[in-house]
C-alpha cells in the first residue's frame, strides 16, 4: 500500500500559498493513497510560541483541512505531539545521522542567520524529526515543495543508513510526490519572496480566513508593473509580480501557464485583477465559511484529532516496536 505523509505547522495565518501549494493537492491524493496529514506542532516550537495561540492555531489548521475537503473517514488527521513515536524515534534516528549531514541543511543556515551559536538544538535537528514523522509510518511518498526537498533527501539518507547498518530493508526510501500543477506562491508585495505567515505585512498574503472585502483589497493593492500582461512565458522574465498573479490564477483554474497566457495576455492589470479577485473569492470564501463553522465546534475538531491520534498511534507504535527489536533495545 502506498502511504502519504505530510503536515502543516500551526503557526497561524494559513494563507493562499499553504492552500494552493499543499492542501488543495492533498485532497486529490485521498483517491489513490493511504494518507496521513499531521498538524506538526512539535516543529512549530523550534520558535517560541504563545501557548494559547499554539492551541488555537492547531485547531485552526484542523478546521482548514476539513473545510478544504480532507475527509477524516478516509484520512488520518492528528496533531504530532499527541503521538509519542515521533519524539522517541527522533532520538533513535539521531544516532544514525552524522552532524555533517545536518550541517549541510540550508534552511537551518537561513533561519539561524548570524546568530547560529544561539540557535536552539531543535532548529538544528528539525530535519531528523521530519524524517521520524515520515519513517514512523513507513510512508512511501511525501508531497514536498522546493524548500523541503533537501529534508526529504536527508530522510532517505537516514533510512538508508539504518537499513545498511542492520542489513535489512525495513524502511522504504520515501519518494517525493511532485504535482505538476503545484505552485510556489509568492508575496503580493514582492514577487521574489515566498508568501509567508511571518511577513510583517498582512497585505503580502491572502489568508484562508479572509472575507471577500479583504481579498478584493489585497489583490487591488498587489504590486504590479507598468506593462500589459504578456502572451508568452519568455516575456515574464524580470516580471515576478506579474508571474505570481498569473500562477495564482492558473492554480485556481488547474491550468498551465501557457493556457493562462493565451486567455489573459494583453489585458491590463486593472482588468486582470478584477477577474482574479472574483475567481479567488469564489474559491476561498466557501472554505473560510466552513472553517468558521468548524471553529465554532471545537469539541468536534478535538474528536477528529483524537480519532486520528488513535489510528496514527496504532501504526507507529507497531513500527517502533519492530525498530527497537532490530536495534536490540529490550522490550519488557
Amino acid at each position: 500500500m502506498n502511504r502519504i505523509f505530510s503536515g502543516v505547522q500551526p503557526t497561524g495565518n494559513l494563507h493562499l500559498g499553504n492552500y494552493l501549494g499543499a492542501i488543495k493537492n492533498w485532497v486529490s491524493l485521498q483517491k489513490s493513497f493511504e494518507c496521513i496529514f499531521c498538524i506538526v506542532d512539535l516543529h512549530a516550537i523550534t520558535i517560541k510560541q504563545n501557548p494559547k495561540e499554539l492551541e488555537k492555531n492547531t485547531l485552526e489548521v484542523t478546521a482548514a483541512y476539513l473545510a478544504s475537503g480532507i475527509d477524516p473517514e478516509k484520512t488520518i488527521i492528528f496533531n504530532q505531539s499527541s503521538v509519542s513515536a515521533h519524539a522517541e524515534l527522533t532520538w533513535m534516528l539521531s544516532c544514525f545521522t552524522p552532524i555533517g549531514w545536518l550541517n549541510r541543511m540550508t534552511q537551518f543556515k537561513e533561519k539561524a542567520g548570524k546568530k547560529r551559536e544561539n540557535a536552539v538544538l531543535g532548529l538544528f535537528s528539525y530535519p531528523v524529526l521530519m524524517a521520524s514523522d515520515i519513517l514512523a509510518y513507513k510512508a512511501t511518498h511525501v508531497p514536498v515543495g522546493e524548500d523541503q526537498k533537501q529534508h526529504l533527501e536527508l530522510a532517505r539518507d537516514i533510512a538508508g543508513a539504518f537499513n545498511q547498518t542492520y542489513n535489512n530493508d525495513f524502511f522504504p526510501l520515501p519518494e517525493p510526490q511532485i504535482f505538476e500543477e503545484a505552485k510556489r506562491i509568492m508575496s503580493l508585495r514582492n514577487g521574489k519572496n515566498k508568501m509567508s505567515k511571518s511577513d510583517d505585512s498582512d497585505y503580502s498574503r491572502i489568508n484562508i480566513t479572509d472575507n471577500k472585502d479583504l481579498i478584493n483589497l489585497k489583490i487591488k493593492k498587489a504590486k504590479t508593473d507598468a506593462y500589459p500582461l504578456p502572451s508568452k512565458k519568455e516575456d515574464l522574465k524580470d516580471r515576478p509580480e506579474a508571474a505570481n498573479l498569473l500562477e495564482i490564477y492558473g492554480a485556481f483554474k488547474n491550468e498551465k501557464l501557457d493556457k493562462v497566457l493565451k486567455e489573459v495576455g494583453g489585458k491590463d492589470f486593472s482588468s486582470f485583477k478584477k477577474i482574479l479577485t472574483d475567481l479567488t473569492i469564489s474559491k476561498i470564501e466557501p472554505i473560510s465559511k466552513k472553517m468558521n463553522d468548524y471553529l465554532n465546534n471545537k469539541d468536534y475538531l478535538k474528536k477528529i484529532l483524537n480519532k486520528g491520534k488513535e489510528k496514527a498511534d496504532e501504526i507507529s507504535s507497531k513500527n517502533l516496536s519492530e525498530i527497537k527489536k532490530i536495534i536490540g533495545l529490550l522490550i519488557i
